[in-house]
């Protein structure tokens, strides 16, 4: 007998761009905004220079294939875009493929993202016992794993309370508690964990390999690395909604690597007007090496990097300063780094920011660029490279996924005449 859980035919998904969708509720201004688009899109049709509105097909997913065995802990990688939420959504029943088919053999529990699942209105008791009923629970059942869910969603003072007012973290964790203990044959679990703390995402990486030891199926959508390697024993790769690769995890995580888009070890930098009179240089090229000062495009996780960058002083400078800034994906700064004052007289320069051990979670950072003179700042380049921390060093158990950890991590940097 097949222990196949999970077959996925010829699977795509389309959608149409600018397609408006019919039968969703609308808040108040959405009503106003669309009356009046409606009422100025009429006023187009009918004067003399009539414009038909194009839509345009998104295939979001292209075709695909893959068989999920029973007990299989599966992770789904891939870059923003590539297909991996609609492959769970499909999964999950929430939408409905364009073509092919799925075929699902057992309960499925799903968290793929904040919002979905419970009724803002209802209290978390409620919810808990709300989602027991939809995995097919009776009340018994529910109830004998209620006192375990409340204590590991760590909300046991607003179990009560409507959870329209819970904060995102509590929702989660609440989420993710009722989802893992409700006993389902499969567990669907998105990116959404990153909401929560480094302690409860520890915590619920634990619980999902206790559900795996119990023979139950897991599939995982994460950017974090080190989660996929810890938790995962088969991948899928997407790649623009298509099965770029499957197999094993060391495998699989190779290819992501290899097949970074817009992510190069050498970059160069825009340099500004020459004319401004205020210019004591500029930088023009920024390199990302290895510990062996080796170009490369990604750095793992625990290992030595660092970052060459040439630039060039135009008339002599008595107090030049030049610093190095990480900036998150998600717009946060978080650290920088900058040398001591040196005396420069014109000429070809490069400065190294070496750290020994980088400790950012996997995902890719903007470094930015400054170089002033006393205090004044005139070159600075907000997008001057992108380091991408796409895999982790042997023996590192780091699980977060913020950078927070290399902040305090000191550079060491050191300018010297340009041997370019």
């Amino acid at each position: 007998m097949s222990n196949t859980v999970i077959r996925v035919e010829n699977l795509s998904k389309k959608y149409i761009l600018g397609e408006e969708l019919q039968g969703k509720s609308k808040s108040f201004r959405e009503a106003i905004s669309s009356s009046v688009k409606s009422f100025s899109q009429k006023v187009l049709n009918n004067s003399s220079n009539k414009q038909v509105r194009s839509k345009e097909e998104f295939w979001a997913l292209n075709d695909i294939s893959f068989e999920i065995n029973q007990g299989d802990r599966v992770g789904i990688i891939g870059r923003n875009g590539a297909g991996k939420s609609t492959l769970l959504k499909i999964l999950s029943r929430i939408t409905e493929p364009t073509q092919g088919r799925v075929r699902i053999k057992g309960r499925v529990a799903s968290l793929l993202e904040v919002g979905t699942g419970f009724h803002p209105e209802l209290s978390g008791r409620e919810n808990v016992y709300l989602n027991g009923a939809i995995l097919g629970m009776s009340r018994v059942e529910i109830q004998s794993k209620f006192d375990e869910i409340v204590s590991f969603a760590e909300i046991e003072r607003f179990i009560d309370t409507p959870v329209k007012r819970y904060s995102s973290g509590m929702y989660v964790r609440l989420a993710f508690a009722v989802a893992a203990h409700l006993e389902p044959e499969i567990l669907i679990v998105d990116e959404v964990l990153a909401v929560g703390d480094f302690n409860f995402q520890k915590k619920c990486l634990g619980k999902m390999e206790s559900v795996a030891d119990q023979g139950r199926t897991i599939l995982f959508v994460s950017h974090n690395m080190a989660a996929i390697r810890r938790l995962c024993s088969h991948t899928i790769l997407l790649e623009k909604g298509n099965v770029k690769a499957e197999g094993n995890v060391s495998d699989i995580l190779h290819t992501y690597i290899d097949c970074g888009e817009n992510v190069h070890s050498v970059y160069d930098i825009k340099t500004p007007k020459d004319q401004d009179e205020d210019i004591f240089g500029y930088a023009y090229r920024l390199t990302i090496e290895d510990e062996f000062g080796k170009p490369v495009s990604s750095i793992p996780v625990g290992k030595f990097w660092q970052v060459r960058v040439n630039f060039k002083i135009l008339k002599k400078t008595e107090s030049f300063i030049i610093a190095l800034g990480l900036i998150s994906s998600d717009e946060v700064p978080l650290k920088t780094s900058w040398s001591s004052p040196h005396s420069l007289s014109p000429g070809e320069y490069q400065v190294v920011f070496q750290e020994k051990v980088v400790v950012l979670g996997t995902g890719r950072y903007s470094l930015v660029i400054g170089l002033s003179e006393a205090n004044n700042t005139f070159h600075y380049v907000r997008d001057a490279g992108i380091l991408e921390i796409a895999d982790f060093a042997e023996g590192i158990e780091l699980i977060a996924t913020s950078g927070v950890g290399s902040i305090l991590n000191p550079m060491n940097i050191e300018i010297s005449k340009s041997n370019i």
